[in-house]
């Protein structure tokens, strides 16, 4: 089942292949479709390739293929047109109301209208990271700046404030759903509420994803495997450096 706009895009790249032999632009595309970005574009592309819709061709400019349209793709152009037909059949059938004094005269009021605000929707831009590499025991997580590495991400999954990307390195939260080579999202920040999932700077030499408790004045941070065991730390032992607000996985 497609989206509407995934339905536009799939018909308009079908049209343009078969007038002049190559795929359009991505530019093309985003103006044909009404979109303000080519990250809508991106989306729109992989979500029909994912559904085996077209296919991308390596080492060729433009290089999509379409390799089907849905099974009901003329019942939805066939809707198109009647559809058409009838806004044009109902328009001339309007009567002249600056014509015949005789003639019908529906009192309309003609106005203009104009989204404001949040009721302008327009697909989200998607927001860029830093990626950081993968937390290791004995690395600040300062030393895993890498300022040329970053991560695109819908704006829903992060609120206000910094944030950064990091690779997982181990199972040790696995039974919190964090695996191996995930990639975390973490909002920056030097405090975090008792229970929370943090990044924690150790006697400044060392970096862990690790739940946090407090007790008194100790600091624990938990594992979320059996295997591996609770770390108690002095409160000036422990840093925090951001909490957990996403994570991404690749199949």
């Amino acid at each position: 089942m497609l989206t509407r706009k995934q339905h536009e895009l799939l018909v308009y790249i079908d049209r343009r292949i078969k007038q002049t032999g190559v795929s359009p632009s991505f530019d093309e595309m985003k103006t044909a479709l009404g979109l303000r970005s080519k990250s809508g574009i991106h989306r729109l592309i992989t979500g029909l390739e994912e559904r085996g819709f077209i296919k991308r061709l390596a080492h060729r400019a433009r290089a999509l293929d379409v390799l089907r349209l849905p099974d009901n793709i003329d019942q939805l152009e066939q809707g198109k047109a009647k559809n058409k037909e009838a806004a044009n059949a109902t328009k001339s059938e309007t009567p002249d109301v600056n014509g015949d004094k005789n003639s019908f005269s529906p009192n309309v009021i003609e106005g203009s209208f104009s989204l404001r605000g949040n009721e302008a929707h327009t697909p989200s831009e998607p927001v860029s990271l830093p990626l950081y590499g993968r937390i290791a025991a004995g690395t600040p997580i300062e030393a895993l700046r890498d300022h040329t590495q970053t991560i695109d991400i819908p704006p829903s999954m992060i609120g206000k404030g910094e944030h950064y990307a990091l690779e997982v390195d181990g199972d040790s939260m696995i039974e919190a759903g964090i695996e191996d080579g995930d990639t975390a999202l973490i909002q920056r920040c030097d405090t975090a509420e008792n229970g929370a999932i943090v990044v924690a700077l150790l006697e400044d030499n060392e970096v862990t994803l690790k739940r946090l408790r407090r007790k008194g004045d100790s600091i624990a941070l938990e594992p979320a495997n059996e295997r591996y065991e609770t770390r108690i730390f002095g409160p000036d032992q422990v840093k925090v450096q951001g909490k957990l607000v996403g994570l991404f996985r690749k199949y």
